[in-house]
């Protein structure tokens, strides 16, 4: 009597290892009874899906490819390695999440010079996709055909890079206590970006990023925006957007936007030489500090009528210092946002040389200090006062 058919015993030992709820048809096909009426798997496929516990088949894992999810940029190389300790006499096969087949063992299946052979032995089949795009993100799959058919997969992740972020809103010109908004967008992440803002070295809280779907249903546009009140301080400061996502690996993706700040001047007047004595010749400057810069300064003498000189020039010069010299002198620095005015109390009595400076605009209080000849500091008044 001939050997029994191998056939009927695979049948038999099939339909006892069937999952729950499902029946084998004649045809050789699972037919789930709770799934919709005609879904089909062929018994191939469900035996390879079958998770085998009983002591016989545990021997058998050693057949069971294995493999690992990888990560990879858009424009990158992933590498899909796939290994088993007994390959049962067969060969490792590759296929991409189209189940179309990219290698069987050392064989090339598909024409696409991306796809490249890295190492190809019986127990290891590793190929190489380069200038990996977003379709290709997906489900691969790592064959051995025993019996049964035993697979790995590996699923490839494509990170879209984020473009250069754009800032947008500014207005140039901005005048002191303005309060400005500015928007930044990037498009192009995978998943989306997350944008911040700074000012110089300082954190801005901006609003949530929002996140909008790109058009090719894969990537996403990022925005968010800034609201803030300027300050002289903020006059050629940049205000940075960032864009900051894992494709970038830390690297700087980031834009800046310098903003102008219109404010009004303020001066001080400066001696020089810094102790003069008499008979000396001495330069009082008039230091104007603004946007845009003082244009015009007036210089007057308290008690002394007409003013003594107005010009684009900032400095008031004394050819020779004498005791007449003596008085409080102003100077008045204009600009097109406004003017501010600097004091300068000058005592010339052969003993000492004083100053005190003070402005127009909420001027700061003068200097608490007496310094001698020599630079020392030796009390605390409100004037400066240096010996001649």
């Amino acid at each position: 009597m001939g050997a029994p058919s191998a056939l009927p015993l695979l049948l038999l030992f099939a339909s006892c290892w069937a999952p729950g709820g499902a029946n084998l048809s004649q045809d050789g096909y699972w037919q789930e009874q709770n799934l919709e009426l005609g879904t089909l798997a062929p018994l191939e496929e469900a035996m390879s899906s079958t998770v085998w516990s009983s002591p016989d088949m545990l021997a058998s894992q050693d057949s069971q490819p294995w493999t690992s999810d990888e990560t990879v940029v858009a424009g990158g190389t992933v590498v899909l390695k796939c290994q088993v300790k007994d390959h049962e006499d067969s060969s490792l096969q590759w296929s991409n999440p189209a189940q179309q087949t990219l290698y069987f063992g050392e064989k090339r299946a598909l024409r696409d010079n991306r796809i490249q052979l890295v190492r190809s032995t019986p127990h290891e089949l590793s190929i190489s996709i380069s200038n990996v795009a977003l379709a290709d993100e997906g489900e691969y799959t790592c064959s051995i055909f025993t019996m049964p058919v035993r697979t790995a997969k590996s699923l490839v992740t494509v990170l879209g890079i984020p473009q250069k972020p754009i800032i947008t809103g500014y207005k140039s010109s901005l005048r002191e206590k303005d309060t400005t908004t500015l928007n930044c967008q990037s498009s192009g992440s995978k998943p989306a970006a997350q944008l911040t803002w700074r000012k110089g070295d300082q954190e801005l809280h901006g609003e949530p990023t929002r996140i909008q779907e790109d058009p090719n249903g894969k990537t996403f546009t990022v925005s968010s925006s800034v609201t803030f009140q300027v300050t002289r301080e903020d006059d050629g400061a940049d205000i940075v957007c960032s864009v900051n996502h894992e494709s970038l690996k830390g690297a700087d993706r980031s834009t800046a936007q310098r903003i102008e700040v219109l404010y009004t001047p303020t001066a001080k007047i400066r001696p020089d030489p810094p102790h003069p004595r008499e008979g000396q010749k001495l330069l009082l400057h008039c230091e104007g500090r603004g946007n845009p810069a003082p244009q015009q300064y007036l210089w007057e003498k308290e008690g002394s009528v007409p003013p003594l000189k107005m010009t684009q020039e900032s400095a008031l010069i004394f050819p020779f210092l004498n005791k007449s010299d003596s008085g409080t002198y102003g100077c008045t620095a204009t600009s097109n946002m406004g003017s501010y005015k600097a004091y300068y109390t000058l005592n010339v009595n052969g003993t000492y040389l004083t100053h005190e400076a003070k402005g127009s605009d909420d001027a700061p209080d003068a200097d608490t200090a007496i310094i001698n000849a020599e630079g020392g500091q030796s009390g605390g008044d409100d004037k400066k006062e240096y010996f001649i």
